[in-house]
């Protein structure tokens, strides 16, 4: 599945998502911004790196419209079936805080995970200090490649990310 980022105006809250599946057809959504690189990649590089299938990018791959789960799927979770996109939403904010900080301390991670996953009712997923280090590594990397893309720019990135794996 190929994710295109698009930086609309300068000075803007958000910019655009828009999604191409393998079977070709499309789905889309508006992207706040936030400083770092946005919600929706940071889960390219978590589902990736934890081989996450039913994670909110996974049901989007397999038909899910990309606006309508981005919005709602936060209040209808139910974390017995979809307990991946609960815990890759729980991942994606532990990453993200990581991100805004600037450096990555895996025990306040690990520590964000869990109470997100607490807040979700599901389980934490198991991740080992080096996939931490490497989804950081990996979203810092493509936080960098984001903020050069200039406006009215496209970031292509091909999910699952082949790098995180």
């Amino acid at each position: 599945m190929k994710l295109i980022a698009r930086k609309l105006e300068s000075g803007g809250k958000y910019d655009r998502l828009s999604v191409v599946r393998d079977d070709g057809s499309e789905t889309g959504c508006e992207m706040p911004r936030q400083g770092v690189l946005p919600h929706d990649l940071v889960h390219a590089v978590v589902e990736s790196r934890l081989h996450l299938k039913e994670g909110f990018l996974g049901l989007v791959a397999k038909g899910a419209d990309i606006a309508f789960a981005e919005k709602n799927f936060r209040d209808y979770i139910d974390p017995v079936r979809h307990f991946e996109v609960a815990q890759a939403e729980s991942v994606v904010e532990g990453l993200q805080t990581q991100l805004w900080q600037g450096v990555f301390d895996f025990s306040a991670f690990i520590a964000g995970v869990e109470g997100a996953c607490a807040m979700r009712g599901v389980a934490v997923p198991t991740i080992s200090e080096a996939d931490g280090q490497a989804m950081f590594d990996t979203a810092l990397r493509l936080n960098g490649d984001w903020r050069q893309v200039p406006v009215k720019g496209e970031f292509v990135l091909q999910f699952p990310l082949a790098e995180t794996a």
